[in-house]
């Protein structure tokens, strides 16, 4: 009985390890692997009932690269050394089944697409199998994905990306199972798709003179002209592309908002009449489409070329960040509003977005649009795209619209990837491959009913810092990856380990191909948390995915080497000093360099209490992260920053005991294209007893503006126990500025008592 309980020990074991080793991503469903190969001879061939040729081609491409002599024919009945596809109705749409045996290998689908997705899995199989050992193991694969959405975004009006950087991008998607390609093709910079009716979006729309360099805080611009767009024929030829790979390309032409390129092409279509220039700066813009009834026809001419291109389902229409100070000044708008009973001008949007779904409808069209076609009342069809969040997502689906999330939390692809300083220039946030992969694409919120209208959620790719298609390529690997198989519903985010240990196996592989992919995912990562000894200081816990033993660090302020003290336990930090720490395999760094810097102070792992909670998206550990010594990184505001939407900070800390106080300082941000502004007032109190408040100082918009941000008060010694710190929130951002209309955002991060 011994002996046949090690046995099957040993048979389970063996079993498990071949699914972790076998790198396929997204994860199949159910997964089954047994002893034996089928080997590929001379001559391979695929028995099909029709020509597969397009679905098979990913496969065919890399045993042909393995096999120079090799004969590869389509023929009906052959079962033996041979892939045979059978078309199996009953099977779900996008559904497939492997079964490998040594003789042969049986590929069912109950549709194409289907029968791709299997092609693409056995492609997977041989990823890391010896150029000379061309074979699959034997055993069964069943699988089907969760979501119907299974969306990457791309925007090329920023930055533009020629139409074989598309094709290379729509072949990512493919090889990842994605289904959709959202293609942002208009905005401010740049308009970037042929129009016969109105030739000047391209003469004029698709070319801006000069752009903006560096940071969106930094305000310096080339004098460089840039642009490009698409003709008709190249959108046919990536739709035609996109199609035999079975993916539906989701058209952006943005409105009524981001139109400042088409306007610079028809100002006539304005509220002022311009003249205007195709925008060089990033941000959202005043002027915008005016509602009137020149500017929906011009549109709906618009669209009808668009829609004459795209034969997919969805039309994106953008409706996002659309300022409203044009059109409260408009006697045009304002009468509109007058003759259709429109209270404000939020209501005027919604009829403008309703007017638009009617026209796209009449032409068996649905509309898409981001969250903000919420305000003022949903077009009764429209699908919403929810980026600012979850909220618009909820509220929609509760209202029964279908729905595509894709927070900036853990969609947007934008953002940095790994510490700021080792990446290249970013908008700002962070988003690790591990936290794309924890992702729920379903809010708790909902009940089962109305989660049905979640259709799944995308990644959003915008390029305002991402120049060229090699950096996109840098942005998106390998954070899409662990999306693919958070849409296809098979991630487990508590067993990271293993995800990481596939995906890992196809770097060698993107090298080959030469994809400039991030190596992030290989920095050391880091944790703070409170000291359980009760005194002033933090626990700070290194990890790395690889073997924990190979981190060295120092915390002297010299740089680690692989004969620095190796990381074991966590580190207690009780007084100020910069942590720096390496992964090394022997006497080589192969990571790139970890850095924290501490501020040890009175507050230090204090209990804090907030009066405002912060937005989940930017909690960072709550009340913990204005007290953990760490001060916030300015670029990476995704991390040690707590963000309040709309809300003042109010924070109460308990030093616990009566201390001597002489120093308060608190950190805020200010980055206008994120929508995160300075707070109006922050006020500084004492108290001994946590009841009677003394004020210490208040210090006005000015007075945080003219410190950068940096609140510092410095003064006569006070006795207290309890300190308050309060940051009024900006409130709604006015005219001129980016968001102008919206809500805005306070960050705070580390509040020092000495």
């Amino acid at each position: 009985m011994r002996t046949q309980l090690s046995l099957l020990f040993v048979l389970l074991a063996s079993w498990v390890w071949s699914q972790t080793n076998y790198p396929l991503i997204p994860k199949p469903n159910y997964v089954e692997f047994h002893d034996g190969f089928f080997t590929v001879k001379e001559t391979l061939i695929i028995s099909a009932p029709m020509d597969m040729d397009a679905e098979a081609e990913p496969l065919m491409k890399e045993i042909r690269l393995r096999k120079k002599a090799l004969y590869i024919t389509n023929k009906a009945g052959i079962v033996e050394d041979a892939i045979v596809v059978q078309i199996e109705p009953k099977l779900a749409p996008e559904a497939y089944e492997i079964q490998i045996n040594p003789k042969v290998i049986f590929l069912k689908a109950a549709d194409y697409t289907g029968v791709q997705y299997g092609f693409q899995t056995l492609t997977q199989l041989l990823i890391n199998v010896p150029k000379d050992q061309l074979q699959f193991p034997c055993g069964i694969i069943q699988d089907a994905p969760k979501f119907k959405w299974r969306g990457m975004h791309l925007d090329v009006s920023r930055h533009f990306s020629p139409k074989e950087a598309i094709f290379k991008y729509i072949d990512y998607l493919a090889a990842y199972k994605y289904n959709t390609f959202h293609w942002h093709l208009t905005d401010d910079q740049g308009w970037r798709i042929e129009i016969k009716k109105y030739p000047k979006l391209t003469e004029v729309g698709a070319w801006r003179n000069g752009s903006m360099v560096g940071h969106y805080n930094d305000q310096k611009f080339d004098t460089e002209r840039y642009g490009g767009y698409y003709t008709e024929a190249d959108v046919r030829d990536v739709v035609d592309y996109a199609r035999i790979r079975h993916i539906t390309i989701v058209p952006e032409i943005e409105m009524p908002g981001h139109a400042r390129a088409a306007l610079a092409a028809y100002p006539q279509y304005s509220c002022t009449g311009g003249p205007f220039e195709v925008a060089q700066e990033w941000g959202v813009l005043e002027d915008v489409f005016c509602p009137k009834e020149e500017t929906f026809t011009f549109l709906q001419d618009v669209l009808t070329e668009v829609m004459n291109l795209f034969p997919g389902q969805f039309i994106h229409i953008g409706g996002d960040e659309c300022p409203k100070t044009r059109w409260k000044a408009c006697p045009n708008c304002q009468k509109r509003m007058k003759e259709n009973n429109l209270k404000d001008e939020h209501e005027l949007q919604s009829y403008f977005i309703q007017r638009i779904e009617k026209f796209v409808n009449a032409k068996g069209k649905k509309i898409i649009g981001w969250d903000e076609i919420l305000e003022g009342g949903l077009a009764p069809n429209a699908a919403v795209m929810s980026w600012r969040g979850t909220e618009g997502g909820i509220a929609a689906a509760k209202q029964k619209h279908q729905v595509v999330m894709t927070p900036g939390s853990h969609c947007y692809f934008d953002h940095y990837q790994g510490e700021p300083k080792n990446e290249p220039l970013a908008i700002g946030g962070y988003t690790p491959l591990e936290k794309v992969y924890s992702y729920q694409p379903i809010p708790t919120e909902l009940n089962a009913d109305e989660a049905q209208y979640i259709l799944g959620a995308q990644a959003n790719v915008w390029t305002e810092y991402i120049p060229t298609f090699e950096q996109v390529e840098y942005m998106i690997f390998p954070r899409m990856t662990a999306l693919a198989e958070v849409l296809w519903g098979t991630a487990n985010a508590k067993d990271y380990s293993n995800y990481f240990n596939r995906v890992t196996q196809h770097f060698k592989e993107w090298e080959t191909k030469k994809i400039n992919f991030s190596k992030a995912v290989f920095e050391i990562t880091a944790e703070v948390m409170p000291n359980p000894g009760g005194e002033n200081g933090v626990l700070y816990v290194l990890k790395s995915n690889q073997n924990q033993a190979n981190i060295h660090y120092t915390v002297d302020g010299s740089q680690p080497t692989a004969q620095s003290p190796t990381f074991s336990n966590a580190l207690t930090v009780k007084q100020s000093q910069t942590v720096k720490a390496a992964y090394f395999e022997e006497t080589t760094q192969k990571s790139a360099l970890s850095e924290q810097a501490f501020t040890i102070h009175k507050a230090t792992s204090c209990l804090v209490n907030l009066q405002n909670q912060p937005d989940k998206r930017y909690s960072a550990g709550g009340g913990f992260a204005l007290v953990n010594g760490i001060k916030g990184d300015t670029q990476k505001f995704g991390r040690d920053w707590l963000g309040f939407w709309e809300k003042d900070m109010v924070a109460l800390i308990d030093l616990s005991k009566k201390q001597t106080i002489t120093h308060l300082n608190v950190g805020t941000l200010e980055s206008p294209s994120s929508w995160i502004y300075f707070p109006n007032e922050v006020v500084f109190e004492v108290s001994t007893d946590g009841i009677k408040y003394e004020t210490i100082q208040t210090f006005s918009q000015s007075d945080i503006q003219q410190a950068k941000g940096n609140v510092d008060w410095k003064g006569k010694k006070v006795k207290a126990q309890f300190v308050k710190v309060t940051a009024k929130n900006k409130g709604k951002i006015q005219d001129g500025k980016p968001g102008a209309g919206n809500g805005s955002w306070l960050f705070v991060d580390e509040i020092i008592v000495e």
